[in-house]
């Protein structure tokens, strides 16, 4: 329990990132998901997943949820895992 007003605002600052980065981090790793599946199985729609992950990923970034040499790892695989076949 805080003691001091200040304190208290911080806790609430806290959370509320906390909530956000939360929602924007399990947004992206459900793409993410989504993503590597639709690479695995060769599906159709595989462009179309890779580009809305790559996308949700940097906007984790610019959201400051993710770090950005974190984001550009994860890019990268990805996009590696793209270009092979049966990878």
């Amino acid at each position: 329990m805080p003691n001091h007003k200040s304190a208290e605002k911080r806790d609430r600052q806290r959370d509320k990132r906390r909530l956000r980065n939360r929602l924007v981090v399990g947004r992206m790793r459900t793409a993410v998901k989504k993503a590597r599946t639709a690479l695995e199985q060769n599906a159709p729609e595989r462009d179309k997943l890779l580009k809305s992950a790559v996308s949700l990923i940097d906007k984790a970034v610019t959201k400051g949820a993710l770090k950005r040499n974190t984001a550009s790892r994860y890019i990268s695989r990805l996009v590696k895992r793209a270009g092979q076949p049966n990878a």
